[in-house]
């Protein structure tokens, strides 16, 4: 029963964090689109604070021992990698 619950709340962390990197990810599109261009402080300024906390969630699950550091490091990945292929889309509009 233990265990059960610890990979619950495994998976609920993961999850959590999974959908603060997508909530980063539309964020940053809604912006592009409507308001500014990447070149933009405000742009820079939005997604530095954003990505930090996001780092700051992860490793704060990861020293829990909710995820596991490298699945972590692959959430910040994906997320940096969709965020630089968004940022060269709108560099070509």
């Amino acid at each position: 029963m233990a265990s059960e619950m610890i990979i619950n709340h495994q998976e609920k962390a993961y999850a959590l964090l999974q959908a603060d990197a997508d909530k980063i990810l539309k964020l940053i599109k809604v912006q592009m689109d409507n308001l500014t261009m990447p070149q933009c402080p405000l742009y820079e300024e939005v997604l530095d604070t954003q990505m930090f906390g996001l780092s700051r969630e992860i490793d704060f699950a990861s020293r829990l021992g909710l995820i596991d550091e490298k699945d972590g490091k692959a959430i910040l990945e994906k997320l940096e990698r969709e965020l630089s292929a968004l940022h060269e889309a709108s560099m070509k509009k």
